[in-house]
């Protein structure tokens, strides 16, 4: 079944992970301090941050696409002063794919990591302060090493949710082959295609070893992590 992905198939295989990586990678600090906050922070307006965080797991993906195109394209609110001032433009191009799926996968990264942070033992935190720790040093010795699992577990599921966006992604940026054609969108346009059976299975294939991949070295990597803070 491999051999019957051409290159525009493992274009678009690269182009995926490409996409999923920046967008976990970009999006993953935004999440932990958004967690932080939500987990740890009372204020006014609390609840409406924590509804626009998790709008995109409730809106329709092509309405959050659509929503991009109006803020981001090259006409859109952010997306002219960008295009004007610094030439930078998302609609269309890998990197609004990039941005498309970080948003989509945005929700479910500060639900993972929220969860860590809500589940730390406060009193460790205050026997570091009562010891002479100022606050910066209390968060990333004695909170983030506890909240790692978390932050481990939100990177995963943002990666994967990032590796297979397709609703948002192809309203946003379309689906030109080599330059915004991801796997989800590749396998979409196949189908459309009698007698390219052979090349959406091996796409298929291909998405459930990266999937079954990232879930097996993010279990070790949670193992390692917590065997480390025991012995800490």
């Amino acid at each position: 079944m491999m051999d019957s992905l051409g290159p525009q198939e493992w274009t678009a295989i690269m182009l995926s992970l490409r996409v999923a990586l920046v967008a976990t990678v970009a999006a993953l600090p935004v999440a932990i301090w958004v967690a932080y906050i939500l987990a740890r922070k009372s204020f006014p307006g609390r609840q409406l941050l924590n509804g626009v965080v998790h709008l995109p797991l409730v809106l329709p993906p092509v309405v959050t696409g659509y929503l991009l195109l109006v803020v981001f394209g090259q006409q859109g609110a952010i997306g002219a002063p960008l295009y004007d001032v610094f030439g930078m433009s998302f609609a269309f191009r890998w990197t609004g794919a990039a941005l498309a799926a970080a948003i989509m996968a945005f929700p479910l990264m500060v639900r993972a990591i929220r969860l860590g942070f809500e589940a730390v033992d406060l009193g460790l935190e205050d026997a570091a302060a009562t010891l002479g720790a100022s606050r910066l040093r209390v968060m990333f010795t004695v909170t983030l090493p506890l909240v790692l699992p978390g932050v481990l577990a939100g990177g995963i599921l943002g990666f994967a949710k990032a590796l297979g966006e397709f609703g948002a992604t192809i309203t946003f940026v379309a689906a030109i082959p080599g330059q915004t054609q991801t796997i989800p969108t590749a396998i979409y346009g196949l189908l459309q295609v009698p007698g390219e059976e052979p090349a959406v299975l091996g796409l298929v294939i291909v998405s459930v070893v990266l999937a079954m991949g990232a879930l097996l070295v993010s279990e070790w990597l949670a193992r390692r992590m917590a065997r480390k803070v025991r012995r800490g």
